[in-house]
């Protein structure tokens, strides 16, 4: 537990843009999947939010360890499901939320690695 709060205090402002890549990257998905692949203001703003999501990432490393990082990445599978859930109607079981808690576990102990 004190290596992961570690690695945060260390990593604090790229722990932070790594999440919101995650954020710009699963919601620019979402909303090319709303496009259906039609050109539409939907397809624009969903690569105008992946590119904004890998420049942020790409910053994102300039703070912190590439092995404490780039595990956060998978919190955008999680933000994707949700997304498709929310928005797009789509059923989840009790496997799949099952699921996404190994995501958010297994990102938190890569993540808290620091040596």
């Amino acid at each position: 537990m004190l290596a992961n709060l570690s690695a945060f205090k260390n990593n604090q402002k790229g722990i932070i843009f790594m999440i919101l890549a995650a954020v710009c990257t699963s919601t620019g998905q979402l909303f090319w999947k709303v496009s259906e692949g039609q050109l539409s203001w939907s397809l624009f703003l969903g690569l105008v939010l992946y590119g904004l999501g890998a420049i942020t990432m790409m910053v994102a490393f300039r703070y912190g360890k590439l092995s404490v990082l780039h595990p956060l990445m998978s919190i955008s599978y999680v933000l994707a499901i949700l997304l498709g859930q929310w928005f797009l109607q789509e059923a989840l079981s009790l496997i799949n939320y099952v699921g996404i808690l190994f995501i958010i576990f297994g990102s938190i102990i890569m993540g808290g690695e620091t040596e």
